[in-house]
């Protein structure tokens, strides 16, 4: 019970593949209490009621990119809770993905809109709480990453760009939270995981099996990241803010793995 008496609320939730899904079970069985919350579009085609009904939870929809939607959630969040302990970014849209407009030919409009939901949805949430004075000291704030932000795969589309500015806002904002709160903010850099979101990027089945037989451990499962994810809640990680922390069995410092050289040695065969 490493979470019991702490309050938050979990962005993302779709469905039982989602990584915020497993974290808000985990959040749950951990003694935590939150709000769960979507774009209204999203509580629409998803079934996070059921979610709600098995964690005891209160959803209220949140367009993301909408100043009144955010300041109405976190309202609702603190009049039924007072100040919160941990929030999840689990939030993550690119049209052009769904398009599948290359990346040398992307629609501006549309890539406008990925950063604005993705990652600029992140410093308006953290301004949002800060003016409101919505979390307790220590509380702990994260945005889920993957390594695309840091090195080129080219089916990733600007998703790349919008993952590096949440980075780079969790490193910012991070800084004036720490001071003026002592609030932390952090980044998770998973593993590519079987998700809804994740398996319509293209060619990710087979990027799914590379990462794998490059990563020492393996790919890390959503329900490992939700482990992560709470430890990362709670009072044992106090002092870890600004940082980016890569949750991929060991992918991001592999060069090359044996069982990766294996398959490249057959196929020149």
């Amino acid at each position: 019970m490493i979470l019991k008496g702490k309050k938050g609320i979990i962005f993302g939730a779709l469905d039982t593949k989602s990584i915020a899904w497993k974290v808000a079970e985990l959040a749950h069985a951990e003694g935590a209490e939150f709000i769960l919350s979507n774009a209204p579009i999203a509580l629409r085609m998803g079934t996070i009621n059921e979610l709600a009904a098995k964690t005891n939870s209160e959803v209220v929809a949140c367009d993301v990119s909408q100043d009144e939607d955010m300041n109405n959630l976190i309202d609702a969040a603190v009049a039924k809770y007072g100040k919160l302990d941990f929030v999840l970014h689990s939030i993550g849209m690119s049209l052009n993905v769904r398009k599948k407009n290359p990346y040398t030919d992307l629609n501006y409009d549309f890539m406008h809109k990925t950063f604005d939901i993705s990652a600029i949805s992140f410093h308006r949430l953290m301004q949002t709480l800060m003016k409101k004075d919505a979390m307790n000291e220590w509380g702990s704030i994260l945005g889920l990453t993957y390594i695309a932000s840091q090195r080129v795969f080219p089916d990733y589309n600007e998703m790349a760009e919008a993952k590096a500015l949440l980075e780079s806002f969790a490193r910012s904002f991070g800084y004036h939270y720490g001071v003026s709160k002592k609030v932390r903010v952090n980044t998770i850099s998973q593993s590519p995981t079987m998700t809804t979101a994740g398996s319509g990027v293209g060619g990710f089945d087979a990027f799914y099996t590379y990462a794998d037989k490059m990563s020492p451990l393996g790919n890390a499962s959503a329900e490992a990241c939700a482990q992560y994810c709470v430890s990362l809640f709670s009072d044992y990680t106090r002092y870890v803010t600004m940082q980016n922390l890569y949750h991929d069995g060991g992918f991001s410092f592999t060069g090359i793995s044996s069982d990766v050289m294996e398959m490249v040695a057959k196929s020149g065969e």
